[in-house]
């Protein structure tokens, strides 16, 4: 049985964050999160009636298979208070809107892992607002694109994080192109161990993916991309912003790569976001190969504990048949 954070957990952290004289009233474990615990936290006694708070505890992890993953790989997961912490300097920097940051700690002074307290902006994502109020979240959906507009146009020579100064970025002799196939071939082999219609079409993906890749030239400019950048990760707040969440995975790659996730994601809505010369071969490869992430990411997590279980196959099965449908 795993043991999630309750309220004397976080009342000494929020207390630090938003002085002595608050009180933890309530706490409320936000679904969704499968790497880091996301809490929902009431007080009295506080200028803020809520905050957030992120745990990155090894309990909240609900992956199963937690080999070490190379820093140098950019689709490699990202998590934890020091990659979030390096994404929220960047996107500040450039204007992007994230919640304010009430207090970090590394220390483990009051939770057995590293945590952070954040602004509660709103209990509205995107997602909810685009089907009970199209017109507040049409406002909302624009100030996103102008968003994503920087962020893409922030332009790199080097692929990989924002890492901090002393470090300097994160490159190797691979494109995008090639890391994305690399992943994909990894994707494909793992979903044909778990699933049968995936298997018996390996072959025929394999092939597929390899000749979409072939079509790729290397690239010498990389946007900065979210990563993971779906409706359900954009709250707005009470001016209309559109705020980004889950930034974690934060990096310079090729845009296409956020394209391709964002079609998917944002369905009919996508055309508020979408922009010309994007380049139609890079969206091929990567479409197929999303198609075979999002279709070994949530099998391997249905292998563990995972609570929210018939999402997660849900997730699966869509994009397995998603991936299939693409094959000429």
């Amino acid at each position: 049985m795993r043991k999630l954070a309750e309220t004397e957990d976080l009342s000494g952290l929020v207390r630090d964050a938003l002085g002595p004289g608050c009180r933890v009233v309530a706490v409320d474990r936000l679904r969704g999160g499968s790497r880091k615990g996301v809490y929902r936290v009431r007080v009295d006694g506080a200028a803020v009636p809520t905050v957030i708070v992120y745990s990155w505890a090894e309990e909240e992890n609900f992956w199963p298979d937690r080999r070490a993953t190379d820093a140098e790989d950019p689709l490699a997961p990202a998590s934890g208070l020091a990659p979030f912490l390096t994404a929220r300097r960047k996107l500040d920097v450039l204007g992007a809107r994230v919640p304010r940051l009430l207090l970090a700690d590394d220390g483990r002074h009051r939770l057995p892992a590293d945590a952070a307290v954040v602004e509660d902006v709103s209990a509205d994502t995107l997602e909810a607002l685009l089907e009970r109020d199209p017109a507040r979240a049409s406002a909302a959906l624009a100030d996103l694109a102008a968003t994503v507009d920087v962020l893409h146009g922030h332009l790199a020579p080097r692929y990989g994080r924002p890492d901090p100064p002393e470090r300097g970025g994160t490159a190797s002799g691979a494109s995008c192109g090639q890391l994305v196939l690399d992943r994909a071939l990894r994707d494909l082999e793992e979903a044909s161990g778990r699933e049968g219609r995936i298997a018996a079409a390996q072959g025929c993906l394999r092939d597929r993916l390899h000749a979409l890749a072939a079509r790729v030239s290397p690239r010498s400019e990389h946007g900065l991309v979210h990563g993971e950048l779906g409706p359900d990760h954009v709250l707005v707040d009470a001016d209309g912003r559109a705020v980004l969440i889950d930034i974690e995975g934060l990096m310079h790659f090729d845009v296409e790569w956020e394209h391709v996730f964002l079609r998917l994601r944002f369905g009919r809505h996508y055309p508020a976001l979408s922009r010309p010369g994007l380049d139609p071969r890079r969206l091929d490869l990567y479409l197929l190969a999303m198609h075979l992430s999002l279709t070994a990411g949530p099998l391997r997590l249905l292998d563990g504990d995972y609570p929210n279980r018939a999402a997660m196959r849900g997730i699966a099965e869509h994009n397995l048949r998603e991936a299939l449908a693409l094959l000429p």
